[in-house]
């Protein structure tokens, strides 16, 4: 039971709730400076009914392994690299999310509204949905941060499946708001998430 209490579960597990507590805080504050009080609900957040699933399963898997194969947390080199993945991917999310302004909402829009700009500067250069990008190295690295092989695989699997869905039905709405203009950036840009056009 000692193994709970150890140097090693306290530093993944503090880095590990920091960098959730941390994603969510952020998400919600830049949603707030952005779009203004009125216009920002809890859902900003981004705290799913799925999403709880995923993490308190995360969170059991850990507290199992570190009980009964505690020499599989003590990779720190793996650790170390899920640190520098969660580090990563936050910060692609944000430039994303401050490179867009206005024009980045949590939630797709269906209609065109006047300050929906396409957005093709900065990270966008690069990366047609960097947001994602973000979001998929941070949740993948949460896990490796913890070093949760179950986990990382699911969370792997389940986010991937979650933006290869999102990602048509949203580029469906940006063709149409956009037109050739999209049709043009789309071509010559990744998506950001592998093997999604």
């Amino acid at each position: 039971m000692t193994e709970i209490f150890s140097y090693t579960a306290c530093r993944q597990l503090s880095q590990m709730f920091f960098s959730i507590i941390f994603f969510h805080v952020s998400e919600y504050i830049l949603a707030i400076s952005i779009h203004g009080r009125s216009r920002v609900t809890l859902n900003s957040l981004l705290i799913s009914k799925n999403y709880l699933v995923a993490m308190i399963f995360s969170l059991l898997e850990y507290l199992l392994e570190i009980y009964f194969c505690p020499g599989l947390k003590e990779y720190w080199w793996i650790s170390n690299f899920g640190l520098a993945m969660v580090v990563f991917g936050e910060i692609i999310r944000k430039l994303a999310i401050l490179t867009a302004g206005r024009s980045f909402t949590h939630l797709i829009k269906i209609y065109h509204e006047e300050d929906h700009k396409l957005v093709t500067q900065g990270v966008y250069r690069f990366i047609r949905h960097p947001g994602y990008f973000g979001f998929f190295i941070w949740s993948v690295g949460t896990q490796i941060m913890i070093c949760n092989p179950v986990s990382i695989i699911a969370f792997t699997v389940v986010v991937w499946l979650f933006f290869s869905d999102r990602i048509p039905y949203e580029e469906y709405f940006l063709r149409q708001f956009f037109r050739s203009q999209y049709e043009d950036y789309a071509r010559g840009v990744w998506s950001g998430i592998p093997f999604v056009k």
